[in-house]
């Protein structure tokens, strides 16, 4: 129900708000409740209470940022915030806690529904499925329709094998006719942890996207038009897309492709009913027929004994349900000299002593109870795990036994139907198994049982990524917190090449695992884990993540008083907000991190700040400030002994002088930066600096000599598979071609940086390449084209706030727009240019000037 304005007779309860957008809403409302104060003066209160709460000057707020709490269609809130607000607006104790318990609810939700793993191929077929002849037959038909297909059980049920029906039906048509694109994702309808609610449709799609192949900065950010551009790349392509264990068709009307060609499996325990145009299959038990084949497929060499009717009371004792016929197929197998006979027996005793419900509960337990101890304990304990899938590693770390035993104990459960293995090696649960799991770990394990076994599985995350990090980046190692090994089984991982593979597979784990350990008192675990990733995040292009896991660091050091780990989080977060174009809130981070390293005293730390903050700085054109903070910064590892450190701070400068044109001074710096670079063995720095140096020769015209230099870079990077480097080595070699009068070979590289530019989320670099492609289309002699790329540049730019993107924009229309014979658009052009590159103190100031005084020659018929 709308909250009305005029009923405001007290302040708005913010328990009752059910998403981030309604909690904004009911701030709006307690802004009013109180009288509208003005941001101005909500600004003041709040730093009036932080100033006496003893909180530093650089981490007061601006009016801004106030303002923008109450902004609707928030992702994320700043909590502290929040609620500093809120008690500037109804200083009451009780109510700002119920503001704070609200802010803490919506926001797990929202982190919880957002998580969410999908898969561009099918989870593997189950070997010996039997039976459902006529659903599959009905699917058949449906292909030949070309309609969308619901499976639905009744609601309620579960176990019945719809999943498995999908997933056999899915095969069987690819190998008919195989499909060009396979999606699958489970939607978590009714997940047994109350952690895990239903996947967010909006964070499904933007998974969907990306394994589409649409660059992550190019996802929109509504749910409709996520469904829109969706369906845009479906169309035309024969597409098979299951979308398991839905909750509501409200989770899945969006994810329809709604295109011909396309078939769409949908797995829910309620009935769909209301989603058309679609064929709909209710799947219930097995037929009594079906049971018996499965077991006899199942279990063929057992034998019936005394009683040839064991196999049907068996088969009714379970309820023909396929998942229980499963797990008891697997006792059988693991009884050997019993007869099927026996096994009716015991299920007949159990049920008259009425000991268990349901099918599934029956075969759970027997299946649970017959197991070895070792099978029974590991069990539990993989389903105390945070993330959505486990490894052999992983798994010897929670039970702490030798990998061999493992493996050994994982194939038997599998074997027995109690894991799944979607993809080879990695096991997960079926929902009812997990919880099954859950309830008798929590009876049979004592808390602190469950606690050593979690803290090892972490301790094995946080050691084996640390030991990924050092095979993959060696130079930085002093640079990342010494992590012991764990002392449980580990791959290995002392070739580069596994090291990243490592990473790339178990990244959604170790994001979950931060996410567990903020929040579950392993608050060092999170804050370790974002040192520890912070140069895989970055070099990989996982921007979001690493918002994700630095944020969860950040707000675990605040609790847990740690102003260190503080500190080193937000100097992450502002380097990862100024990539993605964040630059005010990357300058706030940067500073509070700054205020928290000088009163820690940690030299190395505050460098690292006062570098990131220069980085920024640069980007929004203020090349004074970043110069300063950058040799700040340079001083201070230099004090500290941090070559690393230096040799960036180095590099950094470089740029900022070749952007004031003080080119000398830039290669002095670039030059030292290589030096050092290669002393350390960084080569991911030395990838950097060698770029830089080309764009210096390239701006003198020193084309042979920028060439050399980019070409060793670009080597380079692509073996450190270093993708955002990649791309801006690419951008360079496109302003290189550009130079040479080669347009055709720059639209080529700054296709490809464009590319790796919106894959990562990397703004500033999407804006340089889109400027990029203009020049190039300019001096290939095509100004339509070059006014579209500038156009689309000149978007970016202004929505990050980038200058001198925004100049080098205007700079490029107003060039387009003079050679279409247009001088009055190009002179308006050319002036924002001009004003722009003037406040910045740039060089190409005086190359706007000319141009302009060519346009009035040209209008007095001089020119």
């Amino acid at each position: 129900m709308p909250l009305s304005k005029d009923a405001l007779t007290a302040p708005p309860d913010p328990t009752r708000a059910g998403s981030l957008d309604d909690l904004v809403e009911r701030m709006r409302l307690l802004k009013v409740w109180a009288g509208n104060p003005s941001y101005e003066t909500i600004k003041d209160r709040v730093n009036v209470a932080w100033t006496a709460a003893g909180r530093p000057v650089a981490e007061l707020v601006c009016k801004s940022t106030v303002a923008y709490c109450f902004r609707p269609g928030r992702r994320r809130l700043d909590t502290d915030l929040v609620v500093a607000v809120v008690r500037a607006l109804h200083p009451d104790t009780g109510y700002v806690t119920q503001w704070r318990q609200a802010l803490r609810v919506i926001g797990g939700e929202i982190e919880a529904v957002s998580q969410v793993r999908v898969q561009d191929s099918l989870p593997q077929d189950l070997a010996g499925f039997t039976g459902r002849t006529e659903e599959l037959d009905r699917l058949r038909h449906a292909v030949r329709g070309g309609q969308a297909v619901v499976i639905s059980a009744i609601e309620g049920m579960a176990g019945v094998g719809k999943t498995q029906l999908a997933v056999h039906a899915g095969h069987l048509l690819h190998q008919q006719q195989p499909f060009e694109r396979v999606l699958f994702v489970n939607l978590r309808g009714f997940d047994p942890d109350p952690a895990l609610p239903p996947a967010d449709p909006a964070a499904v799609l933007d998974g969907f996207l990306r394994l589409l192949g649409m660059p992550g900065q190019q996802i929109p950010h509504t749910l409709d038009a996520r469904a829109a551009a969706y369906r845009d790349r479906l169309t035309g392509v024969r597409a098979l897309v299951v979308l398991d264990n839905a909750a509501t068709t409200e989770q899945v009307r969006p994810l329809l492709p709604a295109t011909p060609g396309c078939l769409t499996l949908v797995t829910s325990r309620r009935s769909l009913a209301d989603l058309h145009p679609t064929t709909h299959l209710t799947v219930d038990a097995f037929t009594p027929d079906e049971a018996l084949a499965y077991l006899a497929q199942a279990v063929p060499a057992v034998p019936a004994g005394a009683d040839l009717q064991a196999a049907a009371r068996i088969a009714r004792c379970c309820g023909y349900l396929p998942l229980a016929l499963s797990l008891i197929a697997g006792h059988v197998r693991n009884t050997p000299g019993w007869t099927l006979t026996d096994h009716a027996d015991r299920l007949d005793e159990r049920h008259h002593q009425r000991r268990l419900d349901t099918g599934v509960e029956l075969a759970l337990n027997l299946s649970y109870q017959h197991l070895p101890g070792d099978q029974r304990r590991l069990l539990r304990l993989l389903a105390l795990h945070p993330g959505q899938d486990s490894d052999a590693y992983a798994a010897a770390a929670l039970a702490d036994t030798d990998l061999a035993t493992t493996r050994t104990l994982l194939g038997n459960l599998h074997r027995d139907h109690l894991l799944q293995q979607n993809t080879p090696g990695r096991y997960t649960f079926h929902d009812l198994i997990r919880a099954y799991a859950t309830s008798r770990a929590a009876d049979e394990d004592p808390p602190l049982a469950r606690r050593v076994a979690l803290t090892r599985l972490f301790d094995h995350c946080l050691g084996t990524a640390a030991a990924a990090m050092n095979a993959l980046y060696p130079a930085e190692a002093s640079r990342r917190p010494r992590i012991p090994p764990a002392g449980t089984p580990v791959p290995d991982l002392a070739d580069p090449r596994a090291a990243l593979a490592w990473l790339d597979i178990d990244r959604t784990t170790l994001v979950a695992i931060a996410t567990h350990t903020a929040t579950h008192g392993w608050a060092t675990h999170t804050t370790r884990l974002s040192r520890v990733l912070h140069r895989y995040f970055i070099t990989n292009g996982h921007l979001i993540d690493a918002l994700t896991v630095h944020g969860h660091a950040c707000d675990a050091a605040r609790r847990t008083g740690d102003p260190a780990a503080q500190g080193h989080a937000l100097t992450f977060l502002g380097g990862i907000c100024g990539q993605l174009g964040r630059y005010e809130t990357a300058v706030v981070h940067l500073r509070q991190a700054l205020a928290l390293h000088r009163k820690a005293g940690d030299l190395t730390g505050e460098a690292g700040a006062l570098n990131n903050l220069g980085n920024v700085e640069q980007l929004l054109g203020d090349y004074r400030a970043a110069g300063e903070h950058i040799a700040q910064a340079l001083a201070l590892h230099r004090k500290a002994g941090d070559l690393v450190g230096e040799a960036g701070d180095l590099n950094n400068l470089g740029i900022v002088e070749q952007l004031l044109g003080n080119h000398s001074l830039a290669a002095d710096h670039l030059q030292q930066a290589l030096t050092l670079f290669r002393q350390v063995g960084n080569r991911v720095g030395e990838a950097s600096a060698l770029t830089n140096l080309g764009q210096g020769e390239k701006a003198l015209r020193r084309y042979a000599q920028a060439a050399e230099y980019l070409q060793e870079a670009l080597s380079l990077r692509r073996q450190a598979g270093y993708r955002l480097g990649e791309g801006w080595t690419l951008d360079s070699l496109g302003a290189l071609h550009v130079g040479l009068a080669q347009p055709r070979e720059a639209t080529e590289h700054y296709h490809r940086a464009l590319a790796i530019f919106r894959e990562t989320g990397d703004r500033p670099g999407e804006a340089s390449a889109l400027n990029g492609l203009g020049e190039a289309a300019h001096r290939a002699g095509g100004p339509a084209e070059a006014l579209t790329h500038h156009t689309a540049a000149h978007s970016a730019a202004t929505a990050i706030g980038s200058p001198a993107e925004l100049a080098r924009a205007h700079t490029g229309l107003g060039h387009a727009h003079r050679t279409l014979r247009d001088p009055v658009r190009a002179r308006h052009h050319y002036q924002h240019a001009l004003t722009i590159y003037a406040d910045l103190g740039l060089p190409e100031a005086d190359q706007i000037r000319t141009h302009l005084t060519a346009l009035d020659l040209t209008a007095t018929g001089r020119g």
